[in-house]
């Protein structure tokens, strides 16, 4: 075969022999500044490799099918908060005031007349109560703001018409511990951002499927256990241990799905698998509808988990990361399955373990194992770093600034939760469409930047006009997610094979302290009514922008190591170079 290049300085460096199983193929280029003939040789590319065996068929559809068995219960427990700390209806207890029975001959609502002032919509206080019964607010009500008041005295009589029991009404978190409401999903999502930590560190050391069963075995026992606090802060501790491991199912998952899939459905790959947590969004305000309990439905909404345990054994490990750590049979067993599943057997005859070698996944690494510090030890690497930091941060404080944000707009808090999730499925669309026509980079600015204007408009619409601020609302809800879409995807494709987990796990990190931060933030409507919504507003805008500084990776093949981000520039070129000329040679060897 023979190709025109105009640099082939710049292609040398790239290709110079490409091998289809162990046939070697010789390439003659021929550049328009060098009359000349050169040959060079190159090894062999894991993306024509994995296109041999089939790189998006039965096999790979069957891991996404496993997966989603486990990945269901990430948005059950994400978003659970909503549901368990929400706070009904409560006012004062007031049979203090009723110790000698003077309230006896009265109905409820005089009780709550002459005990309880009014707040301006005519509701009782939920704070605060009257130091003694005034008797003559039963003639004239509208006095009785000037009247004394204490705290409330015996507790508080909470509405259980929505709720059958919730966090507030078991540890009493209302009035001045009410701010320990919004900490407990903190406390969790510290959890999810310290096991981003150290599931990507080990995933990458110790392989992604044991890291898998380690993540199950951790969700299930906390989660559990969780269930059965006795205590605020026995409840604390286990949410934060089952943050941890649910965080670790998270991101291994996506990175198994991407890792099996060829670079031409990388893109479907991981929507697809995306998908799971849209249509859990949607069922998870039906479960909560019936279990009213909290302890029940944190148990409930754990239990698909069991499942995951069983099926765990079907889910193959990275082959990757296999042949990038020198597990060779492994890797070969794995291939294999997969050539079988999709019928692509007869292409994996002349290709042994000992051939895998061959296979260019990652440099001569040695015994050598990476960790954090290499992200940050040369300089592409560290600009890398900082830019999907960011870009994560924004991602995620804006979206669950969001999405743990369902009662603010006037409708039934379970329609609310729907219509949320409702309004992912068409996002998914958006976004796979953006990343294959638009590619990856300006999808995520696009997405980040609309979710932004979106929060800002319904800090400008007036409160009182429900329907378009919660339109726009959910319009944002959905740029959102689009946006949280790509950024799997786009991360995946941006660290190279030998710092993939880490480097997700790091941005999932810095990911989950806005998340973290995104909770607490939203006590600020006390300050001023919209100051959240501008700190979301204002967060999205400046990440989107900060997004636009990231390399484009749409069609190009995986980086396999730090050298390949160092040189960033050519590694377009020479990968869709390799690809395209892999696969010409492997059609002219059949």
């Amino acid at each position: 075969m023979i190709y025109m290049l105009n640099d082939l300085h710049q292609i040398s460096k790239c290709v110079s022999r490409l091998m289809v199983g162990q046939a070697q193929v010789h390439i003659t280029l021929i550049a328009s500044f060098e009359p000349h003939q050169k040959f060079i040789s190159a090894k062999m590319k894991f993306e024509n490799l994995l296109a041999e065996v089939g790189g998006f068929g039965k096999y790979q559809i069957s891991i996404i099918a496993l997966l989603v068995i486990p990945r269901v219960t990430l948005p059950f427990h994400f978003l659970l908060n909503n549901f368990i700390a929400a706070i009904p209806s409560h006012h004062c207890d007031i049979s203090s005031l009723d110790a000698d029975g003077i309230l006896g001959n009265l109905s409820r609502e005089e009780r709550l007349t002459v005990s309880i002032p009014a707040q301006e919509d005519g509701t009782p206080a939920s704070c605060h109560m009257f130091s003694y019964p005034q008797f003559h607010l039963l003639m004239n009500s509208s006095s009785s703001t000037e009247l004394p008041v204490v705290e409330c005295q015996n507790g508080w009589e909470y509405d259980n018409s929505t709720f059958k029991s919730a966090l507030a009404t078991e540890f009493e978190l209302v009035c001045d511990r009410k701010g320990l409401n919004k900490a407990t999903a903190t406390i969790f999502f510290v959890g999810v951002m310290v096991g981003a930590a150290i599931f990507g560190w080990l995933s990458d050391r110790y392989g992604r499927k044991r890291m898998l069963m380690m993540s199950y075995l951790i969700s299930i026992s906390f989660g559990v256990a969780s269930a059965f606090s006795q205590s605020f802060i026995m409840f604390a501790i286990m949410r934060f241990f089952t943050g941890m491991g649910l965080t670790g199912i998270s991101i291994i998952s996506i990175v198994l799905c991407v890792e099996w899939a060829d670079i031409a459905h990388r893109t479907i790959a991981a929507v697809v698998i995306s998908l799971d947590w849209s249509v859990s969004t949607m069922i998870l305000p039906g479960i909560a509808y019936f279990v009213n309990d909290w302890r029940t439905l944190i148990i409930t909404v754990t239990a698909p988990l069991g499942l995951a345990l069983i099926t765990w054994r079907w889910i193959p490990e990275s082959a990757r990361w296999l042949i990038a750590n020198g597990r060779l049979e492994e890797a070969h067993l794995y291939l294999s399955k997969c050539a079988s599943a999709n019928n692509r057997q007869h292409n994996l005859r002349d290709i042994k373990p000992e051939t895998l070698a061959n296979v260019i996944i990652a440099e001569d690494r040695g015994d050598k194992k990476y960790s954090y510090l290499d992200l940050v030890r040369s300089s592409k690497m560290r600009k890398l770093a900082l830019l999907t930091g960011i870009t994560w941060f924004g991602v995620a404080f804006t979206y669950y600034g969001i999405s743990l944000n369902i009662s603010g707009f006037g409708l039934n808090l379970y329609l609310t939760q729907f219509i949320y999730g409702a309004i992912e499925m068409p996002s998914k669309l958006v976004a796979y469409v953006c990343l294959d026509k638009l590619g990856r980079r300006y999808s995520q600015v696009g997405t980040l930047i609309t979710t932004g204007v979106c929060t800002g408009i319904t800090v400008l619409i007036p409160r009182d006009l429900l329907l378009p601020r919660t339109v726009i609302a959910v319009l944002g809800k959905g740029f959102s997610e689009a946006s949280f879409t790509c950024l799997f995807l786009y991360t995946t494709e941006l660290y190279p094979t030998v710092l993939r987990q880490n480097g997700l796990g790091y941005s999932s990190f810095v990911g989950r302290v806005g998340v973290s931060l995104a909770p607490l933030v939203s006590l600020l409507d006390e300050v001023w009514l919209p100051l959240p919504q501008v700190l979301f507003c204002s967060v999205a805008v400046i990440a989107g922008f900060v997004a636009l500084l990231l390399p484009e990776t749409h069609n190009v093949r995986l980086p396999e190591t730090i050298e390949d981000i160092e040189k960033t520039r050519k590694r377009s070129v020479c990968s869709q170079l390799e690809y395209q000329l892999g696969n010409e040679l492997y059609k002219d060897t059949k």
